[in-house]
């Protein structure tokens, strides 16, 4: 006991002198950054243009911090660590090392102004997919998607047709619910109707996958990607849908050749039946409102669509109140919210068989519920990449890519980083690179980013989300199986796109 208690004292009396040595060690270091940092830009003559900063000490750091963080999150099911985590404290640092660079040359606006208008970016993406998230979030308290599941296991579909149903419904769910949420929904029904048959599991999740990848990449609304190429203008609403066959062809080829792998059993149905609650349709039918609102802020007012979007939760607002009243639950329908989300004096009101009442429908319990991290994490992406940009990084991919291997070619091998890297920060540097290309070819990278992921089950949300819920049964090695059939959607629907959009390309 005597001997722990004095080497514990021992340790106590040496931590702060090591703290104070790490302290230290990165104060000079950092001057080494900023010294060399300030010499290379001296030595480049800095005029107008911003310098290229990719071979200073501070850009490679800068490099370095956002290739490490963004392993961290490739591995976040391994690590348990939350994907938004490390790209939030990358994108901070990267700031960090950007505003210092600058000015070591004496500028003190460049930095300033360029996270000013990345903030403006996030912003516009934060609140429409909050929007977005608070109906999904409704819908699914609503009982929307548990009645479509509870419909479709008690039907006594054979396994074949398990396979197809839930394809078809991802495909052309995923441009409205985003593919992500269609995902998880119809990968609930396959894990429902599978039971312990795992290799029916296995195609059914990666069909899934593909399905809700490729529907998502014809709408605005179906992935990230598609809402971003949205809303920098690049292509028009309607225009999304000169993509529809490329994308059914991108799912159609692999779901083909997989589907003869499945066999005609039919499972035992399931009497279970769950319905929708009161207004659920009716917030199905505003969601719409709220999309036709957002397209036609874009559209006809030239207006953000995240704006549109914000009135149409104006809407979901008023309805939740009369769905409140409807439910006789008025009375706690607008009480202040705790930090949490949640209404303190909600457990608290007596009822007449002394419970508390349960909770009505609750707008702002809809916001709470949103993907947070999800939310951050696209916060992390879109300034970690801002900042790169500001290093030059970004100008040199460009140039390797757009001028080395011209824009097809580039455009391909978008969809192949999106397989390994996730397809946001992949497309918000083609977006910030804006390279000088035709319709068609801004096309062609809106499918390649939105279906390429597709090909490992790590590349996009959809499979990263399916591996969770079929834990050890839908695996990385198990989706790659298959990734050759993916590979051969992929390039055909490359050539439909070539073909029937070729009038785009001049």
């Amino acid at each position: 006991m005597k001997a722990q208690i004095s080497t514990s004292f021992s340790n106590k009396q040496t931590v702060p002198k090591q703290g104070f040595t790490w302290v230290k060690y990165l104060l000079s270091s950092l001057c080494i950054l900023i010294a060399s940092t300030s010499s290379a830009f001296a030595s480049s003559g800095g005029g107008g243009t911003t310098p290229n900063m990719t071979g200073t000490a501070l850009g490679i750091f800068a490099l370095i911090l956002f290739v490490g963080a963004y392993c961290l999150v490739i591995f976040e099911e391994q690590l348990h660590l939350r994907k938004s985590k490390p790209v939030l404290f990358a994108a901070g640092i990267i700031w960090v090392l950007v505003a210092i660079a600058y000015i070591g040359i004496g500028d003190t606006h460049t930095a300033h102004n360029a996270i000013k208008h990345n903030l403006i970016e996030y912003a516009e993406l934060f609140l429409f997919l909050l929007v977005a998230m608070t109906y999904i979030n409704a819908m699914d308290e609503r009982n929307v998607f548990q009645a479509l599941r509870s419909w479709l296991v008690s039907r006594g579909f054979t396994l074949r047709t398990v396979f197809w149903v839930t394809g078809v419904l991802a495909f052309f769910i995923s441009p409205i619910a985003d593919n992500l949420t269609t995902a998880l929904l119809m990968g609930a029904v396959a894990m429902a109707v599978a039971g312990n048959n795992k290799k029916f599991l296995v195609v059914a999740c990666i069909n899934i996958v593909v399905a809700a990848n490729a529907g998502g990449a014809f709408s605005p609304f179906g992935d990230i990607t598609t809402l971003m190429v949205w809303q920098k203008g690049k292509v028009e609403f309607v225009e999304f849908f000169a993509i529809f066959f490329p994308s059914l062809v991108n799912w159609l080829v692999p779901a083909i050749i997989m589907s003869l792998t499945v066999a005609k059993d039919r499972p035992e149905a399931s009497g279970d039946a769950i319905e929708m609650k009161l207004g659920a349709k009716r917030v199905m039918v505003l969601f719409l409102c709220t999309i036709v609102t957002a397209v036609s802020f874009h559209n006809f007012l030239h207006l953000p669509p995240a704006t549109g979007m914000m009135l149409g939760l104006g809407y979901l607002g008023f309805f939740g109140y009369w769905l409140k009243i409807k439910e006789n639950r008025a009375g706690t329908g607008d009480l202040p919210l705790d930090i949490t989300g949640h209404n303190p004096d909600e457990h608290e009101a007596p009822s007449g068989h002394g419970h508390p009442p349960a909770p009505g429908f609750d707008l702002f319990r809809k916001i709470a519920r949103a993907e947070w991290d999800t939310l951050l994490f696209f916060y992390g992406v879109i300034l970690c990449v801002g900042g790169l940009g500001q290093f030059g990084y970004l100008a040199m991919a460009s140039e390797a890519m757009y001028v080395g291997l011209g824009h097809t070619g580039a455009n391909v091998l978008v969809g192949f980083l999106s397989a390994i890297v996730d397809n946001i920060p992949v497309m918000f540097a083609v977006l910030t690179m804006d390279p000088h290309m035709s319709h068609g070819q801004w096309l062609l990278v809106t499918l390649t980013a939105g279906v390429g992921g597709s090909m490992l089950s790590i590349g996009s949300a959809a499979g990263v989300a399916l591996m969770g819920s079929a834990r050890g049964i839908y695996t990385f090695g198990a989706h790659l199986k298959w990734s050759w059939a993916i590979a051969l959607g992929y390039a055909a629907s490359i050539a439909v796109h070539l073909f029937i959009n070729a009038k785009y390309f001049h």
